[in-house]
């Protein structure tokens, strides 16, 4: 990926060039961050997310917020214009690369709310630094992308070292479970907070992997029924979590599911079953997107006809960062990444304080973790989970 990264810089320099955008007659707003003059014109917001594929449920939420906090941004400077452009990645990290490659390539694309997934963040990420494209990520939760030196990197949410130790707690606080077996995807996400969680639990009953798009359980499904465990813990994304559990309860296995947020979907439901998924713990370091301050819950459904899903609430505010900016006449990439790294605002939808640290994480003191729990049919929340 090295060799490929190098020879892509030389045709995709024009992306660290200002853009100059068109003189508009919309007045800039101040903010914490600075920065006057005519807002930045005829430019584009890259969404960088799953919206096909298996991992579809999860990234077409985020991509909603994120269409609508432009949508009202335009409709509210008719005269100076930001474009949506969409790269469907399928949560897929081999995909990532050349879709990032396609990004720092368009000069007109100052800023990517994205990418939506650990795994393809790791391979896409290098690229979008390169070229000083910024980034705000709305899910991306594994711990080590904030350590790369990426200085383009911004995370909106909490990573899994408070992710995976709430849900620990919640296992050992709420539920009280002796016996807790632990699986993973062998994703970078799924694994990662897998790890973390095994980290509050101590030995678990059992440890085993499973892998992307697989739907054959049969061998850890036994190692499961027969170790005497009454809590699973699963690390990685909702179709395999509803095939594991659903040939889970077909084995007989009465305990309960915990699994994080890359479950956290309605399509989890469909996956498992109404009556296989119900009691299923699913965390997040969000708060429910259906309770969101504001219009937003309103906004959304209007709009899109469906509850805003997890992270979609997210995915609004942060792109109403790059949209700030912008407003603010940051016209180019550099500009508009010093604008987001300094920046300290109130989300209209989350009510989080939106401040970035020096590698790019959300201040500790505004990441809160949610667990939600499957009842009737639908995700709902149940409870934040107190912090240690």
């Amino acid at each position: 990926m090295r060799q490929k990264l190098a020879r892509v810089l030389g045709g995709v320099a024009i992306g660290a060039l200002v853009f100059s955008g068109a003189a508009c007659k919309a007045d800039s707003g101040d903010s914490e961050a600075g920065g006057g003059g005519k807002a930045a014109c005829d430019l584009k917001i890259g969404f960088f997310g799953a919206l096909t594929g298996d991992a579809a449920g999860l990234g077409i939420h985020m991509r909603n917020g994120t269409q609508l906090a432009i949508e009202q941004y335009n409709n509210e400077n008719k005269d100076c214009q930001v474009k949506l452009e969409q790269y469907d990645s399928q949560g897929d990290p081999a995909k990532a690369p050349a879709l990032a490659q396609q990004a720092v390539g368009d000069s007109k694309i100052v800023g990517i709310i994205g990418p939506g997934f650990s795994g393809e963040s790791e391979v896409a990420d290098p690229i979008f630094d390169a070229a000083g494209l910024p980034t705000i990520t709305p899910s991306a939760t594994r711990p080590s992308l904030s350590s790369k030196g990426w200085k383009v990197f911004h995370r909106g949410v909490g990573n899994d070292t408070s992710q995976g130790p709430a849900a620990g707690r919640y296992i050992k606080d709420v539920l009280k479970a002796e016996k807790v077996y632990v699986v993973d995807d062998q994703s970078a996400y799924g694994a990662g907070l897998a790890d973390e969680v095994k980290k509050v639990i101590g030995a678990p009953a059992g440890y085993d992997k499973i892998q992307v798009k697989q739907t054959n359980f049969s061998a850890v499904v036994t190692k499961i029924t027969s170790s005497g465990a009454t809590a699973l813990f699963f690390g990685g994304y909702y179709t395999e979590a509803g095939l594991l559990l659903k040939q889970l309860k077909g084995a007989g296995w009465k305990g309960t599911m915990i699994a994080g947020d890359g479950v956290n979907d309605a399509n989890f439901i469909k996956v498992a079953g109404q009556q296989v998924a119900e009691g299923t713990i699913l965390t997040c370091p969000c708060a429910p997107a259906t309770k969101a301050k504001g219009t937003f819950p309103t906004d959304y459904k209007t709009k899109f006809n469906v509850d805003p899903g997890t992270y979609a609430d997210v995915s609004f505010d942060i792109t109403k960062i790059m949209l700030e900016g912008i407003k603010a006449g940051k016209s180019s990439r550099a500009d508009l990444n010093a604008f987001i790294s300094s920046y300290s605002g109130t989300g209209g939808a989350t009510g989080v304080t939106y401040k970035f640290e020096s590698n790019g994480e959300l201040d500790p003191a505004q990441v809160i973790v949610w667990a939600f729990k499957v009842n009737a049919g639908q995700v709902v929340p149940e409870i934040e989970i107190p912090k240690a």
